[in-house]
């Protein structure tokens, strides 16, 4: 049910280093992303396959883990990525203005991941990270990374949390290094249909 597979498809920083991803499976994970609706339907969007294991290190190295979590510099060795996703823009695509492509990478990013969830993989979305990544890819000019989807098996749980009536959305760990994560309530996203002053 799809309902399931959405609730169970959380962010997860720790993964089961020794745990691999095939080629295949991540190729199929990339197909289920071409399948996503395009602005224009220009389909401005084009994705690298990493898991080799020295280009891995070095993207870790330039990434940046969990904002809130101001403590932790990220996964330790054994529990970073397994493979990494590299989202990027291609320039001569795209038919309008740079930020209609992110509308379309929010919807091909949660295809990738709901098909990840579906077979026990797991990733995080990371848009915070350093430009050398361009460098280090050997990328043309055209091509703009705009998001690296991190993957592996997760090597940690997520809970969801209801919000407290202070509002505070940081996400946490607890001390047995459980993730919770607060959502807010259907009832707090769902405006109703005010009646017009002329009806």
């Amino acid at each position: 049910m799809i309902r399931k597979l959405i609730e169970k498809t959380r962010s997860v920083r720790r993964f089961q280093e020794n745990k691999r991803i095939g080629i295949d499976q991540l190729r199929q994970l990339v197909h289920l992303a071409r399948f996503g609706g395009s602005a224009r339907n220009a389909q401005p969007l084009k994705y690298m396959i990493v898991t080799e294991s020295k280009l891995r290190e070095r993207i870790f190295n330039l990434l940046k883990w969990a904002g809130y979590l101001k403590d932790w510099p990220g996964p330790d060795r054994g529990e970073r990525p397994v493979a990494y996703i590299v989202c990027m823009l291609d320039r001569k695509r795209c038919k309008g203005p740079e930020r209609e492509a992110h509308f379309d990478l929010g919807i091909a990013s949660q295809n990738i991941l709901l098909g990840a969830a579906e077979q026990g993989i797991y990733g995080c979305r990371i848009a915070a990270f350093s430009r050398d990544i361009s460098k280090i890819l050997y990328l043309e000019e055209r091509y703009k990374v705009i998001l690296v989807l991190a993957l592996g098996y997760p090597a940690e749980k997520v809970v969801i949390e209801k919000l407290k009536k202070d509002g505070d959305i940081r996400y946490w760990r607890d001390e047995k290094n459980v993730h919770h994560v607060p959502k807010r309530s259907l009832e707090d996203i769902l405006l109703p249909v005010k009646k017009l002053p002329f009806e």
